[in-house]
């Protein structure tokens, strides 16, 4: 690898009607033509493939370069000619961080000469003319870099001397001319953009808590050393990821009671959502949740067990909201001087109210919203999901996540966007680590196969990265309203199994199930209300997600993604797939049962293959990651059988 000054890399062919000679086109990776980053993980392998031709028949020469967005300078790797006219080139981005990547390509003049010059002595004809021809072209074009300089000048003067071609056609000269030497008709394509993450952006297991749920006395008003006291025990769950509902002071006007009563009773708590009041906004702590000192607390106990907090964050206010004296500028008001509360027809929210990003202070505005987040990031949160963004500007979110993560590239947002899905994968372009998704509404083995089929293909797969939320305050699926454990333990596995990152609400464990009458939403939420549980309720399945959790952890390729290939079952309620990892070292395969009967079937996996790319091989056996049986594949599958009341689910690691 070696360093290339960024003015000499972008000079290309003169802009006259004579050039550029090369065409450089369907580069891969890419979104929408570069307007928009590639997302990869740092310090992991990125594949750049590039269609790279020009007239005639001399010899081109390819490198990829790419540098930090801020540097001046660019690193250079090789091209390799793939075939066709397709040149495949890689490079690994060090930190999270945000880098840009471009291909150069010119003729190799060097190279060209030594093709013919072999060509012409291989059919007899003389090529002393030829030989000097390589010899001059050899001085025209010395290399600047010093060891290559020295290799070309020890192979001028041996010429000089013996008048021998050989000298000239030695196979690391030519490396060397390739690599080093002066290039003609260099022209270089267009900068794209890729934000490398950190490896939790890609995989990661989400708890959800409402921690003023948390105490362990009825009717008492949960507080960060509650939580504390649970982080031990979600991380034995194998939970890496605390995701915290909004902690910020909860509005007093227009508060909402019990299931979202209009009018609140005395000693209510309000909607958490519903944030701001005398206390603060939304750099301001709940009091009865604790202090700021206790929630730092709280992030050091995450970070002793290995998981981080991610806070919740939803840009509205309660109409008590200390902005909304401070700065009315920044609402728009009504003719009568009142400000308009939120609404989704017929949705109606009286607690909050929505700041104007278009207001005339907007530049006040973003700045003051961007300031929560790098206030949360200073006490040490580095994970948000965002409440509803796509109901704000696009804009906005572009700008503000490149600031923060100008600051700290480590910092991961996700979108609770439940939208249309162009507007869902517009907010992943824009920025967004990780998206929410359909998940919840996939039930049936075809939509569940066409959606990840859709997610893990292409061009999905380089800028959207799924996060699977088996449930959540606001919704309760309609097909876990029956209260099955058998439904829940087969879809918490089939949102671990299928992506790397995935969450549950804290009460899923317990099997909680009771909605309201005619919705997909819980009665007596907690959005408005304490709840107080006994969280080793009997029939709780803890000790299976436990076990979910472990194989995820044991099976790196459970966490990631897109590495994914559907096995064929002969049960239409069956669904079957097999994941690789990163490096191709683990496999595993994966049968969850869809309905509640016992099955018996064939799993087959056709003619596909595991293992590093330049060692892939058929799978011949495979290990069951709860029994330890080990089974050889006849046919190229395997007769199982799954009795969903037991274990809807049967992981196996595959061997070759």
């Amino acid at each position: 690898m070696g360093l290339l000054d960024s003015k000499q890399a972008l000079e290309s062919s003169p802009g006259d009607p004579t050039g550029p000679r090369f065409h450089i086109e369907d580069i891969f990776p890419c979104v929408d033509s570069g307007r928009y980053a590639v997302k990869r993980i740092a310090g992991e392998i990125v594949d750049v493939w590039a269609d790279i031709f020009r007239d005639g028949h001399d010899v081109l020469a390819a490198a990829l370069i790419w540098r930090r967005e801020a540097d001046a300078t660019w690193r250079r790797e090789p091209m390799q000619l793939h075939g066709n006219d397709r040149w495949h080139g890689r490079f690994v981005p060090p930190e999270p961080g945000r880098y840009l990547f471009a291909v150069e390509a010119w003729t190799d003049q060097f190279s060209t000469w030594r093709k013919e010059f072999k060509l012409k002595r291989s059919a007899g004809q003389d090529v002393t003319l030829e030989a000097r021809e390589g010899y001059d072209l050899l001085l025209q074009l010395l290399p600047s870099d010093a060891a290559a300089r020295h290799l070309a000048d020890t192979a001028g003067r041996r010429y000089a001397a013996e008048l021998d071609a050989d000298v000239l056609l030695d196979d690391r000269l030519a490396e060397a001319m390739t690599a080093h030497g002066a290039r003609q008709d260099l022209t270089v394509s267009l900068s794209l953009p890729l934000v490398a993450d950190r490896e939790r952006a890609r995989a990661s297991a989400w708890y959800e808590m409402v921690p003023r749920s948390q105490s362990r006395v009825a009717g008492e008003h949960g507080t960060f050393r509650d939580c504390i006291e649970r982080v031990p025990e979600i991380a034995e769950l194998g939970f890496d990821v605390l995701y915290l509902t909004p902690i910020n002071p909860v509005g007093r006007i227009n508060r909402k009671g019990k299931n979202n009563a209009v009018k609140a009773q005395p000693g209510d708590v309000g909607s958490f959502y519903a944030i701001g009041n005398e206390h603060g906004g939304h750099d301001a702590i709940e009091p009865q949740l604790g202090t700021l000192d206790d929630f730092r607390d709280l992030v050091s106990a995450c970070h002793r067990h290995d998981m981080e907090i991610a806070l919740d964050i939803a840009i509205q206010c309660a109409p008590d909201h200390p902005w909304l004296k401070q700065h009315p500028e920044w609402f728009k008001h009504r003719p009568d001087g009142t400000i308009r509360y939120a609404e989704n027809p017929p949705k109606k929210y009286e607690d909050i109210v929505n700041p104007d990003f278009y207001c005339d202070d907007r530049i006040g505005l973003w700045t003051a919203l961007r300031d929560v987040f790098l206030f949360w990031v200073g006490n040490g949160v580095r994970i948000f999901r965002v409440d509803n963004p796509h109901t704000k500007p696009f804009p906005f979110w572009e700008w503000l996540i490149r600031e923060v993560q100008t600051r700290d590239p480590g910092v991961i947002f996700l979108a609770e966007a439940f939208t249309r899905p162009k507007v869902m994968k517009g907010l992943a372009k824009l920025g967004f680590t990780q998206s929410y998704t359909y998940f919840t509404w996939r039930t049936h083995k075809a939509e569940i196969e066409a959606y990840l089929a859709e997610l893990t293909g292409y061009p999905e797969r380089d800028y959207y990265r799924p996060n699977f939320f088996v449930t959540t305050p606001d919704i309760l699926p309609v097909q876990l309203q029956d209260g099955d454990p058998w439904l829940f333990k087969a879809r918490a596995a089939l949102a671990l199994a299928s992506s790397s990152n995935y969450g549950i609400y804290n009460g899923f464990e317990l099997i909680e199930h009771e909605p309201l009458p005619g919705r997909e939403e819980y009665i007596n939420s907690e959005k408005y209300e304490i709840r107080t549980r006994d969280w080793d309720k009997p029939g709780n399945i803890k000790d299976y997600l436990k076990r979910l959790n472990g194989i995820r952890r044991a099976n790196p390729a459970l966490l990631q993604t897109a590495n994914f290939s559907f096995l064929q079952t002969n049960d239409p309620n069956v669904t079957g797939f097999l994941k690789q990892s990163v490096g191709g070292d683990n496999a595993v395969a994966c049968a969850i049962a869809l309905t509640g009967t016992p099955k018996e079937f064939w799993l087959h996996f056709g003619d596909l293959t595991i293992g590093p790319e330049n060692d892939r091989r058929p799978v011949r056996a495979v290990e069951n990651l709860v029994t330890g049986e080990r089974h050889l594949l006849e046919w190229n599958g395997l007769r199982v059988r799954i009795e969903p009341g037991r274990d809807p689910t049967l992981f196996f690691r595959c061997e070759v």
